[in-house]
């Protein structure tokens, strides 16, 4: 007979339930969050054959990697679903959730998440600190300039390192706010020579990536938005159609449909917020710096001449997810269209 288990996970400890085939609980209890412990717990109590079921979490990875290497069948159930089914039960605790998550994994009423591998988490982290970094030198350089407005300086439309100097011209003239803004701008500079060393690993990495450079084939795809993307989609099989990944990025709209009422909404924007971004940022530069012809941005131009630019970016961000899973799969780059004939 399977046993269902389910795992309500914190920090500390974690809660263990299990479940026969019928939705008997036969038994339940705590151990520390640690592989080996769990392991034993439910080998104890529920067999080899056991199914378990754990949420997404910030220790979901970890834990789903070792126990899978300890040879047990592990489900990472989508929180969101899990969620909506446990909130039936009338009291909230761990016990109850580890129970209700066994349920779930008896029943089959959820939605499998695919747990990306340490590599693609490592990918990830970097882009993510990255992203941090260039965030606190734009909140820095804007409180920079909100300091030297009030005294009537102004640095200018400058960015990077001809703002560095723009302002010490500044405050080579106002010795009295230099105290004040000087601080900001050394740890500006830091944080600057910070994201330069990300670049470059982020530049390595691509570099030694064959999918990477296929993927840079796509106009308006660069290092940050194809590491992002692999990093997101990691197994491109896992798409069984190319139009699947648009709605995994989130850029696909929302719909609501009952009876007689049918309506389509804004875009649903779950899934990775970053990759979705840097699609955005890829469509940006397609439809703004791009010279060259192609059959990609004409489509994209007929689509913002009609409903305009926000959609037609939108629309061209889903459209590049779609082509760069295409690309993957199929191993053949980026065809750009074919030159007009002279007469």
């Amino acid at each position: 007979m399977t046993c269902y288990v389910g795992l309500d996970v914190s920090q500390k400890m974690t809660a263990i339930c299990v479940v026969n085939e019928v939705g008997q609980r036969l038994w339940r209890g705590q151990c520390r969050s640690v592989p080996s412990e769990i392991e034993a717990s439910v080998r104890r109590h529920a067999g080899v054959e056991a199914r378990i079921g754990l949420e997404t979490g910030p220790m979901t990875p970890w834990l789903v990697h070792a126990l899978r290497a300890l040879h047990l069948d592990v489900v990472c159930l989508d929180a969101r679903h899990a969620r909506a089914a446990l909130k039936m039960q009338l009291n909230k605790n761990d016990e109850n959730d580890a129970e209700g998550l066994a349920q779930i994994m008896r029943t089959g009423w959820y939605r499998s998440v695919h747990v990306k591998s340490f590599e693609a988490h490592r990918a990830r982290a970097l882009l993510g600190a990255r992203s941090q970094l260039v965030g606190m030198t734009t909140r820095l350089s804007n409180h920079i300039r909100g300091v030297l407005k009030t005294f009537g300086l102004l640095p200018g439309a400058v960015r990077g390192l001809p703002f560095d100097r723009r302002v010490d011209d500044l405050l080579a003239d106002h010795p009295d706010l230099a105290p004040i803004v000087r601080p900001m701008l050394t740890a500006w500079r830091r944080l600057r020579e910070q994201i330069a060393v990300f670049d470059k690993a982020i530049c390595a990495i691509v570099k030694q990536s064959a999918t990477c450079r296929l993927l840079m084939s796509v106009p308006g795809i660069g290092a940050l938005s194809v590491l992002a993307y692999i990093s997101t989609v990691e197994e491109p099989n896992r798409f069984k159609r190319s139009r699947s990944v648009g709605a995994h990025l989130g850029l696909t709209p929302r719909q609501y449909q009952s009876g007689e009422s049918d309506r389509s909404g804004k875009i649903s924007r779950c899934g990775d917020h970053l990759a979705r971004t840097l699609m955005y940022e890829a469509a940006v530069v397609i439809l703004t710096r791009v010279k060259r012809s192609s059959r990609l941005k004409d489509w994209a131009l007929a689509i913002a001449r009609r409903s305009g630019f926000g959609k037609a970016r939108v629309a061209l961000a889903r459209k590049l997810s779609v082509i760069l899973h295409s690309i993957w799969k199929s191993g053949a780059p980026f065809r750009w269209s074919a030159p007009a004939m002279s007469a």
